[in-house]
């Protein structure tokens, strides 16, 4: 095979047909969706600081033994390690909304992926949080002075109670609160996707 019949060969390959245009027109209807996610998950980032930063504020402010104080304390940190992690995947993706390659038709399907993906670390994100809430239910239970002490069995059922109750509800919560923030405006890409592919 000489190089011009090489050449036919590899221009007749599918793998390299063009991918649709996007006109300006389609390229402002990417743009809107977009902002308004960037813009939700800077006010949650904001609002995640906020909120740790309250809680460590309360712990150092508020009177109690100081092992009580000291194990809140570290079990607060800990849960700013695992929301680090987190939000560090999901700045890879606020990055990513950015790059002027997103807005071509490969580029979306790339982001479609990663919305998928984000979805799941996202859902993950709150079920991490029930071993916190779980330890912080058993130091409350354990430093919190009662006129009459709680028994083996009623800590217990209460411990079994919580988790029956928080587990889903965390897991349905996330559901819900990614829907709300993120899930019209990826269907709203998906919806442009479809659109593109005609």
């Amino acid at each position: 095979m000489n190089i011009d019949e090489l050449k036919n060969a590899w221009n007749e390959d599918d793998f390299f047909e063009e991918t649709p245009e996007i006109s300006i027109e389609q390229s402002n209807k990417i743009n809107l969706p977009l902002e308004k996610m960037r813009k939700n998950m800077r006010m949650e980032f904001w609002s995640t600081v906020g909120i740790f930063v309250f809680a460590f504020a309360v712990i150092a402010l508020s009177p109690g033994p100081f092992k009580f104080k000291f194990y809140l304390t570290i079990l607060i940190a800990s849960m700013v390690f695992v929301t680090f992690f987190f939000f560090s995947q999901f700045f890879k993706l606020y990055k990513n909304m950015t790059d002027p390659m997103m807005k071509t038709y490969d580029g979306l399907k790339d982001l479609l992926e990663q919305f998928n993906l984000n979805k799941q670390y996202y859902l993950s994100f709150y079920l991490a949080f029930v071993p916190f809430l779980v330890c912080e239910l058993i130091i409350v239970l354990e430093f919190i002075p009662r006129p009459i002490p709680l028994s083996d069995v009623k800590v217990a059922s209460i411990l079994i109670g919580t988790m029956i109750v928080v587990m889903p509800g965390l897991f349905l919560f996330g559901k819900w609160w990614f829907k709300s923030f993120y899930g019209k405006y990826i269907t709203q890409i998906e919806n442009l996707l479809i659109e593109l592919k005609k």
